[in-house]
């Protein structure tokens, strides 16, 4: 098929930007251009440097900008440590698993050393998650620039608002639709599982805790492919089995592509909101369509057009919060 190349994307998605400055008005490309002109090649630099050396934390790095935009928007504060007084975010339990808060602290290192106290750590992030998918062969997009770090982070509020992995479709598009986000969305952005891996206690209750119609437990969720299933409990012992990691996208995990649709598709998506995406017309649809392989270019553009709109979720300016010197304590 044809596909739209690189220019062209880009031009339709700063296209997308300006439509939606409205909302965010003081979030711009090219915010940094007088205070600190090279801060997307500083972060790219480093970015490759840690996925070189560490592939596997393209997954991590995304997923860490999706956990601080659910919750209170793309502030950074996901990042925050916990204090004597306070339970961060990132002790949430839905948080206990996230990766690369080093990477984070190092690139924003880098941009201190370049532009002190200039560049925002929930920007450091936003950019960090854009580069995390183009080194891992997925699609670019402009990142557009301007937040500022929040001063708060409760672990309470992280568990509340964050999409929970076992979630039906009705109640994950209630959640996003609160961010002002939409189904297609949400089909869009759960394409995100093709990065990365899970430890068994955020799927393993579809091994092992499925209630079957006389209500026996034991059973696999039959929303889950029989044989998959019984891959997955090789690795997965029992429900609180934390010694091995599964790949959401097996074969592919380090790589950005579609494979995650042809898994979901085959009854092979890890979670339960993976599965539940063929109960909805709407999400079904456009899972179907892309697992064809035949409209990846397509996807891409969606998958950008999604980010972007993640990335605007409750941003702070202007004066609002602060800019970190550090990305896990306020200043």
């Amino acid at each position: 098929m044809a596909t739209m190349r690189p220019s062209l994307l880009l031009f339709a998605l700063v296209a997308v930007l300006a439509a939606r400055s409205a909302a965010v008005a003081q979030l711009e490309i090219g915010f940094y251009s007088k205070t600190c002109p090279q801060v997307e090649q500083i972060v790219r630099a480093e970015m490759v440097k840690i996925i070189a050396a560490a592939p596997s934390l393209a997954g991590p790095l995304l997923r860490l900008h999706f956990h601080d935009c659910f919750v209170n928007g793309c502030d950074a504060s996901v990042l925050l440590d916990s204090t004597k007084h306070n339970v961060a975010e990132k002790d949430a339990k839905p948080n206990k698993s996230l990766r690369g808060f080093g990477s984070v602290e190092r690139v924003k290192a880098k941009l201190e050393a370049a532009c002190p106290g200039v560049v925002s750590c929930a920007d450091v992030l936003t950019l960090m998650s854009r580069d995390a998918v183009v080194l891992a062969k997925g699609p670019n997009w402009p990142v557009a620039l301007g937040r500022r770090d929040g001063k708060a982070s409760s672990a309470t509020e992280a568990s509340a608002e964050l999409p929970p992995a076992n979630g039906d479709v009705p109640l994950l598009a209630k959640i996003f639709a609160s961010k002002g986000l939409n189904l297609k969305d949400l089909a869009v952005l759960s394409g995100a599982h093709t990065l990365g891996t899970a430890h068994c206690p955020s799927f393993a209750d579809r091994l092992y805790n499925a209630t079957g119609d006389n209500g026996a437990y034991g059973l696999v969720d039959p929303s889950l492919d029989s044989e998959y299933a019984d891959k997955l409990r090789l690795k997965c012992k029992s429900l609180d089995d934390r010694s091995r990691l599964s790949e959401m996208d097996p074969g592919s995990y380090k790589t950005f592509d579609t494979s995650y649709y042809g898994h979901v598709t085959k009854r092979r998506g890890l979670f339960r909101s993976d599965a539940a995406l063929l109960t909805d017309d709407t999400t079904r649809d456009y899972v179907q369509r892309v697992a064809t392989g035949k409209f990846d270019a397509d996807f891409f553009k969606d998958f950008s057009e999604s980010m972007i709109k993640m990335g605007d979720i409750g941003v702070l300016t202007g004066a609002q919060g602060e800019i970190r010197k550090k990305c896990h304590v306020l200043n």
